[in-house]
């Protein structure tokens, strides 16, 4: 089988292409959504516990090693703008199909477990505002799977649909966040709140360095999310002259929102007390603007939520089906539905994992902990492979990131990946569960090809990056 065709309406091997709808705007939107939500909602708090005062610090240098890791990702999707990611990348690289597919679904394990979070965390919300009587396990867990499978559906529509979706709750979670910046601004101008915390360290018997370095690692589940928007390249309009411009203006835009919104929340609220509870951002408001509608809020919280878990489910899906039209993967999860043109059994199986994840781990700083950890071992390889891939040359003008990016970011996100950076031994146990569901679907992949003596793609980029794009498609 063929590799997948960037250009025309349907593949080689006859099934039809991924629909090119996105733009310039729905990309910045893609990118800032992904970023924003789930993480910055509800992790000041515990980044704060980490370092006191200096709460933004972790968040600013979190976002440092992901800027590096988003030169690197430019230069590879504009040299090579296919849906598979980072495990098209490596796979380049390296050549060794067993690194691919751990890369592969590490990547999209992440966005499994970063949407799993997001649905936990909807379902407590849920229940808080709308007052269900829903206080137990089983009763949350149940409203997370209803809430999963509706994000099921609206994937199933298609990618114009998703995205569209992802225009309203991206500009619903943008506005909570401005909010909290908003009522720190207000307070600075009539003397409320204490600014002189912004500089304050709590570490309490840790070092400085070791409180942020466990804090940053904390912090990084924030900053992912940029990467999901590789995997749809083939559903951007002229990939590679819009993700430079457009992925470093999105991450500089969350980046410069989270830095606000922390400086926003230590200054109106102390640490300790920010540190208690999973609603930081609802004590920021309530101290900050004791007359805002409490409930909204809630709401907008619910939003953002729901935003990070469908375009997390929407990646995944995408990269499920890239994988499977190589062969990396069971021929089926690479079949695209010809009327919605949208990849069914990918989302079928994507959704499923959820469920999974959903009902037998639920821990939100758990699925929260392993998404940065999953992602900071995918940035390490494809910070490698953008050296490596120096000696690939291709007939088009692509991105170039200065070479000292990519060695200093490849060491970086290998620490943070680490037992040294203060990380718990069950997300690492997780990670390995995941992981082992894709070496085994590898394996069956491997016996399917040699009994039907299918021959799988070596990746050769002179078939899709080498050609021109012959223009969007409405």
């Amino acid at each position: 089988m063929s590799n997948v065709r960037a250009t025309g309406e349907e593949t080689t091997g006859g099934q039809p292409s991924l629909k090119r709808v996105m733009g310039p705007g729905l990309l910045l939107l893609f990118i800032v959504g992904d970023v924003l939500g789930t993480g910055i909602y509800a992790l000041t708090g515990t980044v704060a516990a980490e370092v006191g005062g200096v709460v933004w610090l972790p968040f600013l240098v979190a976002f440092l090693v992901a800027l590096i890791t988003a030169f690197s990702y430019l230069e590879l999707v504009t040299k090579y703008p296919q849906a598979a990611g980072a495990a098209l990348y490596t796979h380049k690289a390296f050549g060794v199909h067993v690194l691919t597919l751990i890369v592969a679904f590490a990547v999209m394990s992440s966005g499994i477990t970063s949407a799993s979070t997001a649905a936990r965390a909807f379902s407590a919300n849920a229940a808080k505002v709308f007052d269900l009587g829903v206080t137990d396990g089983i009763g949350i867990t149940l409203l997370g799977l209803g809430f999963m499978s509706l994000v099921a559906l609206v994937n199933v529509r298609g990618v114009g649909e998703s995205v569209k979706a992802n225009v309203v709750l991206t500009c619903v979670e943008l506005s909570g966040l401005l909010i909290v910046i908003g009522v720190g601004a207000w307070a600075l101008g009539v003397g409320g709140g204490d600014f002189s915390r912004v500089t304050e360290f709590d570490t309490g018997d840790r070092s400085v360095i070791t409180a942020v370095i466990a804090a940053t690692g904390l912090a990084f589940f924030a900053m992912v999310g940029f990467e999901d928007s590789v995997n749809m390249a083939e559903e951007t309009k002229d990939p590679r002259r819009t993700f430079p411009k457009i992925l470093l203006l999105g991450l500089g835009l969350t980046g410069l929102i989270y830095v606000l919104v922390s400086i926003s929340a230590i200054a109106l609220v102390p640490a300790d007390r920010l540190s208690e509870g999973e609603t930081p951002l609802l004590q920021v408001v309530e101290a900050g603007a004791p007359g805002f509608p409490i409930g909204l809020f809630g709401v907008i919280t619910m939003f953002a939520v729901a935003n990070t878990a469908l375009i997390n489910m929407l990646m995944a899906s995408r990269l499920v089906y890239g994988l499977a039209q190589l062969r990396v993967l069971p021929p089926l999860l690479g079949r695209v539905h010809r009327g919605r043109r949208t990849p069914i059994p990918a989302i079928l199986f994507t959704t499923a994992l959820a469920f999974g994840l959903i009902t037998f781990v639920g821990a939100v700083p758990a699925l929260g902990g392993t998404t940065a950890l999953l992602l900071l071992i995918v940035f390490t390889v494809v910070n490698v492979a953008v050296l490596v891939l120096r000696r690939d040359r291709v007939d088009e003008d692509h991105f170039r990131t200065p070479t000292v990016l990519p060695a200093v970011g490849a060491v970086a996100c290998a620490f943070l990946a680490t037992p040294w950076a203060g990380r718990p031994a069950e997300q690492y146990r997780i990670a390995g569960v995941l992981l082992a569901i894709g070496i085994a679907l590898w394996l069956v992949t491997v016996l399917l090809n040699r009994r039907t003596g299918a021959r799988v793609p070596d990746f050769d980029p002179g078939h899709l990056a080498g050609e021109k794009p012959s223009g969007p498609r409405n």
